[in-house]
Parts: structure tokens; sequence; C-alpha cells
């Protein structure tokens, strides 16, 4: 079975256990059970229908594919059915029992009911469709929370394992900084096979930009606890904080589809992420002595495929935009090899970066820890590229943004799926105007010019153990909220941005708490 079959027996599981969920149809359908095929092998549909095999990668968890694949198909699922929706209720006639009609076609294609007072005013001047889209949107959004939710909540074994993993490498914190492009969304659970834990921190910023003065006060918080706390290591244990940044590239559209940042300019992203990771380091050696036990990892990812890229440090813990490994290439390679031979291609091919000559040519070899991670996170990332190349034919169709809404704040951690929402993380519109910016330009041509209105999430994260935490995270949230509807005041008032504002504890899968809604 492979991980498109996997995917079709685990959504008929959760049909029978429980309501069904509205899922969008499937672009490629399971081969006929007659078929006969060899174990190991994918099906793939060719261009005049017929089916073509090729094998799938020896060192792919199927079964996690498959999980992945039932999940996002159920999240983007419920996207995808708004409008068909929306549009059904439009063509209604606009009299007696036009609410119960419309209430009776969201039930069924939605599963949730629209806002009564929306429905009921509709006779006077049209149905509200710009906000029913952005209150279906938000619905989206919540569901796919508590879906999301619920999924951690099994994964406590991941969970752990990770963390030990991640100390028997040597670091006791994990701190990412992708950039905010939708199609980095499902970076930790889906590109780097990651589980959300409190060991490791995620925030977006566009262009992988991230604030340093801000990261260097995560950095002290983290280093405080150890000292104070010896969690989760104590302060002479040797373990290193380690800072990664991601990048984003476009292998088949370099020129219009990388980052939009950069100005779709590869070599600038990758100039400007270094660039922030020398600037983190040196600001804590700087400030704490040159004996500061700070890595620095640099990523990318081609977002046409998931495939990373990652580059090696050597041992001095420098980075170079020569020195790496590119996956693609390595997926491909050992395709045809045995679990055992393709893995230990991926170990070779990780000394043969660090020990390369000419234009990335570093001095010496990073600790063993470091190589042990290089080489879990290129393991680990096949899996995905065999699940873009069982999925989607190697490549996704949207290789664009397809985003359905922005993410503003702390963001919704538990919702990781790719081209679901582009994230701008501020505390401030002011010291985040560049990525909100971003933001509504990319959605002035998802939503805008068709008429559709730029859901904005406004999401903040509070701490119940300290006092008046929540009351004055409610208050930044509606003080940013404020600050959108002022600076983007044109698209407001012709209905075309709308917020949902909600905030939610510290611990990951803590229940979100809606403080305004658009109905």
């Amino acid at each position: 079975m492979n991980s498109r079959q996997a995917q079709q027996a685990l959504r008929l599981a959760s049909r029978t256990q429980g309501k069904p969920q509205t899922l969008r149809k499937a672009t490629r359908q399971p081969a006929p059970a007659a078929l006969a095929v060899e174990p190991g092998t994918r099906l793939t549909p060719v261009a005049n229908g017929a089916v073509a095999s090729s094998r799938r990668h020896p060192l792919a968890n199927q079964h996690a594919n498959a999980r992945l694949a039932h999940c996002e198909e159920s999240v983007k699922g419920r996207f995808e059915a708004i409008i068909p929706a929306l549009q059904a209720i439009a063509g209604l006639h606009l009299g007696d029992g036009f609410s119960a009609q419309a209430q009776a076609i969201a039930e069924a294609q939605l599963g949730y009911c629209l806002p009564e007072r929306i429905l009921n005013d509709a006779w006077v001047s049209g149905v509200d469709m710009k906000a029913l889209y952005a209150y279906c949107a938000f619905q989206a959004l919540k569901l796919a929370t508590e879906q999301f939710a619920n999924d951690l909540r099994q994964q406590v074994e991941a969970v752990q394992d990770t963390r030990n993993f991640f100390l028997d490498c040597g670091f006791h914190a994990v701190d990412i900084s992708p950039c905010a492009d939708g199609r980095l969304k499902g970076l930790m659970r889906y590109i780097l096979r990651l589980p959300l834990t409190s060991f490791t921190r995620r925030k977006a910023y566009a262009g992988a930009l991230f604030d340093v003065e801000t990261d260097v006060r995560h950095w002290m918080a983290t280093e405080l606890r150890r000292f104070r706390e010896g969690v989760p290591t104590t302060v002479d244990a040797g373990t290193r904080y380690l800072k990664i940044a991601v990048y984003h590239t476009s292998s088949s559209s370099p020129c219009h589809e990388g980052c939009a940042a950069h100005g779709s300019n590869d070599h600038q992203a990758v100039a400007a992420a270094l660039d922030r990771l020398n600037q983190f380091r040196q600001a804590i050696e700087n400030s704490f002595c040159c004996g500061a036990s700070t890595d620095i990892l640099l990523i990318g990812v081609d977002t046409d495929t998931d495939a990373i890229r990652v580059h090696i440090p050597d041992g001095n813990g420098e980075l170079s935009p020569q020195r790496f490994v590119d996956n693609k290439v390595l997926f491909h390679a050992t395709l045809g090899l045995s679990a055992d031979q393709a893995g230990l291609a991926v170990h070779e091919a990780v000394e043969a970066a660090i020990n390369q000559h000419g234009w990335g040519t570093g001095k010496g070899a990073p600790h063993d820890g470091m190589r042990r991670l290089v080489t879990n996170l290129l393991i680990n990332n096949l899996s995905q590229m065999d699940y873009v190349m069982d999925l989607h034919n190697g490549q996704y169709a949207d290789i664009g943004h397809a985003e359905r809404y922005i993410s503003v704040g702390d963001g919704f951690e538990e919702v990781q799926i790719r081209n679901v929402a582009y994230y701008a993380h501020l505390h401030t519109l002011e010291e985040g105007v560049a990525d909100m910016d971003v933001g509504i330009k990319i959605f002035k041509g998802l939503n805008v010019n068709h008429g559709l209105p730029v859901p904005v999430a406004i999401h903040y994260r509070y701490d119940a153990g300290v006092p008046g935490s929540r009351e004055r995270t409610v208050a930044k949230a509606q003080r940013v909220a404020a600050a959108i509807r002022s600076r983007y005041a044109a698209l407001v008032e012709q209905g075309l941005l709308l917020c949902h504002l909600s905030v939610q504890d510290t611990p990951v899968g803590s229940p979100v708490e809606v403080v305004e809604d658009v109905a």
C-alpha cells in the first residue's frame, strides 16, 4: 500500500468513526486493486490516463506520509469548499425561507452554520458575501486548529524522542526563523518532519529577516532558565543553542516565484539570511564573550518540490553559500538503492560537502552533533519529497502563492500546512509593517482582485501563570487590529479586509479563545 492508498484508508476510517468532513476532490485516484505491482512501487498517472510505475524512496516513511496526506486534504478541503457553498447560496431567492435554505447548504457543504444576522438582513441590500467569506475562512481555521491540537496530543512519544535527539546532538534549544511565505507554513510538520514541542521555537519573518534583538532576548531567557532551573540542561552540560534561518526558492520559476521580500533573487535571499545569522551570533559574542555556546544553520527550501538544501557549518561554525547538500540531487541518486545503501549515501554526501574544495572550502568539520542533525534532517526530508512525488507528481500545482488568510501576531503554531497562511509576526504594526505590506500585496492578487476580502487572523498567546497577562494580550490584539484597519482603511471601507481576534494560553494545543469575530 503506497501513501495515496493508505491516505484513502485513513480517510474512510475517519468517516466511519464520526461526522464526515467536507474534503476536496482528490486529484489522483488510487490504482485498481487488481493491478499487480511489485512491493515498493509507486503508481503515477501519465498524460494519456495510463498508469506508470516508479520506485518509492527506500527511506520514506509511508505511514507518516499517509497520515499527513489525510490531514492536508481535510484542512485544505474546508477552505476549498467555501466558494462553491457561497456560490450556491448566492443563487437562492431572497424571500421567505432563504435563511433556512442557506443554512442547509452551509451545513451540508461546510459542516457548520452561518451567522443568522447576516442571513436575516439579506433582504435589505443583499447577502454580505464578503463577511460570509471571511467568517467561513475563520471557521475553517478554527476547525483546523482543533484538528491539529487533537493530533498533537497523540504525539507525546514523538515529541519526547525529538527532544532527546536534539539533546543527544548537543543542543538544548532550537530557534527556527523561516520566511513568512505561506509555502513554508508546513516547514516543521511536513518538510523537516519535526513535531511541535516547547523545545523548539518557530517565528517567521518576511525574507527570513528575523529580529536580531528579539532573538537575543530569547537566547538570554533560555540561558537564564538553564542557570536557575537546569532546564533542559545545566550550564555545565556543554550543550549549545541552535539558531536556524530558512530561505526559499522556486526551481521551476526562480525569477517570479521565489521570495517576494527579495524580489525572487535567490542570491539575495541566501545572503540576507546568512547575514542575519552572523549578526545574531556576533551580538551574543559581543555581549556575553566569545565562549557563548551558539551554533547557526542555514536551510533552503525549493517550494515547488519541498526539497531542502542544508548549508553545513565548518569547524569554526562558519557557513558558506557554496557549501551545502542538495537533497533533490540526493533523492534521485538514492531512489533505486536499498535502505542501508541510501542511508550510507546520505552520510557520504554530508562528509563530501564538509571536505569540498573551491569556493565552499571550510576550516575543518563541524562537531559530531551537528553532522548527526544535518543527516537526520536530510533523511526526514526524503519522506517529504517522496510525499510530493506520490501525491503531486513531483511538483506542486500551486507553485505560487495560494494562502487563505493572513496570520498576524504569534500565529497558530498548531496549524502546519503548506500555502494556508501568510504569516506576519509582530507586536506592533510599526515594527512589522514590511511583513504586512507584503502580505496585503499578495492578497490583492489572490482575493481583492476577485472581489473577495482579505481575512486577517490576529492571534496572540498569553501566560495564564502571569497575573493580568490575558487582559494585556487582549488589549494588544485590539490595538494591532485598530492599527491595521487604519493603515489599510481603503480596503476596510470596501469590506475587503476583515479581522478576527483571538488569544490562547502559552502551551501548544491550548483552546483558542475568540475575542472578536466578523459576525
